[in-house]
Protein backbone atom coordinates (compact mmCIF):
# COMPACT_ATOMS: atom_id res chain seq x y z
CA UNK A 1 0.00 0.00 0.00
CA UNK A 2 1.40 3.47 -1.06
CA UNK A 3 1.15 5.99 1.67
CA UNK A 4 0.76 9.57 0.08
CA UNK A 5 2.91 11.76 0.59
CA UNK A 6 1.30 14.65 2.41
CA UNK A 7 0.22 11.61 5.00
CA UNK A 8 4.04 10.71 5.35
CA UNK A 9 3.87 14.00 6.19
CA UNK A 10 2.26 14.13 8.80
CA UNK A 11 3.20 10.84 10.60
CA UNK A 12 6.88 12.67 10.29
CA UNK A 13 6.04 15.26 11.92
CA UNK A 14 3.71 13.67 14.43
CA UNK A 15 6.61 11.19 15.44
CA UNK A 16 9.20 14.22 15.56
CA UNK A 17 6.87 15.79 17.97
CA UNK A 18 6.56 13.16 20.46
CA UNK A 19 10.51 12.78 20.65
CA UNK A 20 10.47 16.57 21.02
CA UNK A 21 8.13 15.78 24.08
CA UNK A 22 9.90 13.33 25.31
CA UNK A 23 13.12 15.33 25.43
CA UNK A 24 11.37 18.18 27.01
CA UNK A 25 10.02 15.78 29.73
CA UNK A 26 13.33 14.10 30.28
CA UNK A 27 14.91 17.55 30.73
CA UNK A 28 12.16 18.92 33.13
CA UNK A 29 12.75 15.74 35.03
CA UNK A 30 16.42 16.13 35.47
CA UNK A 31 15.93 19.46 36.26
CA UNK A 32 13.37 18.78 39.53
CA UNK A 33 15.77 16.15 40.79
CA UNK A 34 18.91 17.76 40.36
CA UNK A 35 16.68 21.17 42.18
CA UNK A 36 15.13 19.04 44.99
CA UNK A 37 18.55 17.22 45.75
CA UNK A 38 20.12 19.97 48.13
CA UNK A 39 16.59 20.46 49.80
CA UNK A 40 16.81 16.92 50.29
CA UNK A 41 20.38 17.05 51.83
CA UNK A 42 19.09 19.96 53.84
CA UNK A 43 16.27 17.69 55.54
CA UNK A 44 18.80 14.75 56.08
CA UNK A 45 21.14 17.71 57.58
CA UNK A 46 18.37 18.88 60.03
CA UNK A 47 17.14 15.60 61.08
CA UNK A 48 19.04 15.71 64.80
CA UNK A 49 20.05 12.26 66.38
CA UNK A 50 17.72 11.36 68.36
CA UNK A 51 15.28 11.04 65.20
CA UNK A 52 17.46 7.81 64.62
CA UNK A 53 16.85 6.05 68.31
CA UNK A 54 14.61 3.88 68.55
CA UNK A 55 13.92 2.48 72.23
CA UNK A 56 13.47 -1.19 72.73
CA UNK A 57 9.32 -2.06 73.18
CA UNK A 58 7.94 -4.88 75.66
CA UNK A 59 5.15 -5.65 73.29
CA UNK A 60 3.28 -7.19 76.77
CA UNK A 61 -0.37 -8.33 75.84
CA UNK A 62 -0.91 -10.45 78.79
CA UNK A 63 0.47 -10.72 82.56
CA UNK A 64 2.94 -13.58 81.22
CA UNK A 65 4.81 -11.36 79.08
CA UNK A 66 4.51 -8.53 81.05
CA UNK A 67 6.38 -9.88 83.67
CA UNK A 68 9.46 -9.79 81.31
CA UNK A 69 9.82 -6.16 83.24
CA UNK A 70 11.02 -8.01 86.03
CA UNK A 71 14.04 -9.42 84.33
CA UNK A 72 16.18 -5.69 83.85
CA UNK A 73 15.65 -2.45 85.14
CA UNK A 74 13.37 0.35 83.77
CA UNK A 75 13.02 3.88 83.70
CA UNK A 76 10.44 6.17 83.84
CA UNK A 77 9.48 8.12 80.47
CA UNK A 78 7.81 11.08 81.86
CA UNK A 79 8.23 12.17 85.23
CA UNK A 80 5.12 13.57 87.83
CA UNK A 81 2.57 12.13 85.64
CA UNK A 82 1.53 8.63 87.04
CA UNK A 83 0.59 7.70 90.36
CA UNK A 84 1.87 5.17 92.57
CA UNK A 85 0.34 3.31 95.66
CA UNK A 86 1.23 1.64 99.10
CA UNK A 87 1.15 -1.99 98.62
CA UNK A 88 1.02 -5.14 100.54
CA UNK A 89 3.13 -7.87 99.20
CA UNK A 90 1.45 -10.46 101.46
CA UNK A 91 -2.20 -9.38 100.69
CA UNK A 92 -1.06 -8.56 97.18
CA UNK A 93 -3.05 -5.79 97.57
CA UNK A 94 -2.61 -1.95 96.67
CA UNK A 95 -4.14 0.72 98.67
CA UNK A 96 -5.65 2.63 96.26
CA UNK A 97 -7.11 4.92 99.00
CA UNK A 98 -4.07 6.51 99.51
CA UNK A 99 -1.58 8.06 96.83
CA UNK A 100 2.12 7.67 97.78
CA UNK A 101 3.24 9.80 95.29
CA UNK A 102 4.17 10.70 91.68
CA UNK A 103 7.38 8.02 89.40
CA UNK A 104 10.10 10.67 89.40
CA UNK A 105 11.68 12.15 86.19
CA UNK A 106 13.65 8.77 84.74
CA UNK A 107 13.18 7.45 87.59
CA UNK A 108 15.14 4.42 87.47
CA UNK A 109 13.31 1.07 88.88
CA UNK A 110 13.35 -2.43 89.77
CA UNK A 111 10.06 -4.27 88.87
CA UNK A 112 9.49 -7.34 91.17
CA UNK A 113 6.23 -8.71 90.17
CA UNK A 114 3.48 -8.02 87.65
CA UNK A 115 0.28 -8.94 89.19
CA UNK A 116 -3.34 -8.26 89.01
CA UNK A 117 -5.40 -6.31 91.35
CA UNK A 118 -8.92 -4.22 92.20
CA UNK A 119 -10.00 -1.60 90.17
CA UNK A 120 -11.69 1.15 91.57
CA UNK A 121 -15.03 1.96 90.79
CA UNK A 122 -14.64 -0.18 87.83
CA UNK A 123 -15.51 -4.09 89.05
CA UNK A 124 -15.76 -5.97 85.68
CA UNK A 125 -12.33 -4.78 85.25
CA UNK A 126 -9.07 -5.60 87.16
CA UNK A 127 -5.64 -3.32 86.85
CA UNK A 128 -2.12 -4.49 86.03
CA UNK A 129 0.03 -3.29 88.48
CA UNK A 130 3.84 -3.36 88.70
CA UNK A 131 5.70 -4.07 91.68
CA UNK A 132 8.76 -2.20 93.30
CA UNK A 133 10.50 -1.16 96.29
CA UNK A 134 11.37 2.30 97.36
CA UNK A 135 13.46 3.17 100.56
CA UNK A 136 12.93 0.06 101.78
CA UNK A 137 8.79 0.07 101.00
CA UNK A 138 6.49 -1.69 98.66
CA UNK A 139 4.63 0.25 96.11
CA UNK A 140 2.57 -0.86 92.83
CA UNK A 141 1.61 1.68 89.83
CA UNK A 142 -0.81 0.34 86.89
CA UNK A 143 0.35 0.21 83.41
CA UNK A 144 -2.74 -1.89 82.09
CA UNK A 145 -5.91 -3.39 82.55
CA UNK A 146 -7.48 -6.52 82.35
CA UNK A 147 -11.55 -6.83 81.21
CA UNK A 148 -12.77 -10.32 80.85
CA UNK A 149 -10.37 -12.25 79.29
CA UNK A 150 -8.97 -8.57 77.38
CA UNK A 151 -5.60 -7.24 78.21
CA UNK A 152 -4.67 -3.71 77.43
CA UNK A 153 -1.18 -3.22 78.59
CA UNK A 154 0.71 0.27 77.83
CA UNK A 155 3.95 -0.46 79.44
CA UNK A 156 5.98 0.93 76.53
CA UNK A 157 4.16 4.00 76.96
CA UNK A 158 5.03 4.62 80.34
CA UNK A 159 8.52 2.78 80.65
CA UNK A 160 11.96 2.60 79.13
CA UNK A 161 13.45 -0.81 79.21
CA UNK A 162 17.08 0.14 78.30
CA UNK A 163 19.20 2.96 80.12
CA UNK A 164 18.32 6.31 78.54
CA UNK A 165 21.98 7.04 78.97
CA UNK A 166 22.77 4.67 76.57
CA UNK A 167 20.15 5.40 73.91
CA UNK A 168 20.96 9.15 74.06
CA UNK A 169 24.80 9.02 74.81
CA UNK A 170 25.45 11.41 72.37
CA UNK A 171 23.94 14.58 74.10
CA UNK A 172 26.84 16.82 75.77
CA UNK A 173 28.02 16.13 79.48
CA UNK A 174 26.55 19.56 80.69
CA UNK A 175 23.16 18.39 79.40
CA UNK A 176 23.17 14.79 80.97
CA UNK A 177 24.54 16.67 84.37
CA UNK A 178 21.74 19.43 84.11
CA UNK A 179 18.86 16.43 83.65
CA UNK A 180 20.80 14.28 86.81
CA UNK A 181 20.04 18.01 88.52
CA UNK A 182 16.49 18.02 87.27
CA UNK A 183 17.45 21.56 85.61
CA UNK A 184 15.99 22.69 82.28
CA UNK A 185 18.69 25.21 80.59
CA UNK A 186 18.90 27.47 77.51
CA UNK A 187 19.46 25.54 74.53
CA UNK A 188 17.81 21.89 75.41
CA UNK A 189 15.32 20.04 73.59
CA UNK A 190 12.13 19.37 74.71
CA UNK A 191 13.00 15.74 75.15
CA UNK A 192 15.73 16.47 77.33
CA UNK A 193 13.76 19.23 79.58
CA UNK A 194 11.12 15.99 79.76
CA UNK A 195 14.15 14.08 81.28
CA UNK A 196 15.01 16.46 83.50
CA UNK A 197 11.94 17.82 84.91
CA UNK A 198 8.87 15.76 83.72
CA UNK A 199 6.15 16.22 81.46
CA UNK A 200 4.78 19.49 79.85
CA UNK A 201 1.54 20.66 78.88
CA UNK A 202 1.41 22.22 76.18
CA UNK A 203 0.28 26.40 76.06
CA UNK A 204 -1.08 28.92 73.80
CA UNK A 205 1.47 31.28 72.22
CA UNK A 206 1.01 34.24 70.21
CA UNK A 207 4.04 33.53 68.01
CA UNK A 208 3.32 30.33 66.04
CA UNK A 209 7.53 29.57 65.60
CA UNK A 210 7.43 29.35 69.24
CA UNK A 211 6.00 26.40 71.76
CA UNK A 212 5.43 27.37 74.92
CA UNK A 213 5.05 24.17 77.72
CA UNK A 214 4.19 24.21 81.14
CA UNK A 215 5.78 21.66 83.69
CA UNK A 216 4.27 20.78 86.54
CA UNK A 217 8.00 19.99 88.16
CA UNK A 218 6.58 18.18 91.09
CA UNK A 219 5.29 20.81 92.65
CA UNK A 220 7.56 23.69 91.16
CA UNK A 221 6.04 24.37 87.86
CA UNK A 222 8.31 25.57 85.43
CA UNK A 223 7.14 27.51 82.14
CA UNK A 224 9.48 27.01 78.86
CA UNK A 225 9.60 28.99 75.91
CA UNK A 226 11.43 26.69 72.77
CA UNK A 227 12.10 28.41 69.54
CA UNK A 228 13.63 26.40 66.94
CA UNK A 229 13.42 23.05 68.97
CA UNK A 230 15.35 24.87 71.74
CA UNK A 231 14.43 26.06 74.84
CA UNK A 232 15.10 30.30 74.81
CA UNK A 233 13.21 31.56 77.94
CA UNK A 234 12.94 29.40 81.35
CA UNK A 235 11.13 31.05 83.96
CA UNK A 236 9.33 29.56 87.24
Amino acid sequence: MRIKPEVKQWIQFALALAVAIAVVRLAVIFWERHQGLPETRKQEKALSPEAYVYPKKTYAYDLKSARALTQQPVWVKEGYKYVYYPYDPERHRSDFRHEAGLLGPLERLEIKDVVLDASPGSPDQRQVMAVFQKDGNWYAFPFGAKRGDEYQIYADEILYVQDPHELYSFWPADVWQAIERHQVKPGMDELQATFAVGFGLLEKSPDPSERVLRYPNGGHPLVVTFRGGKAVNIKP
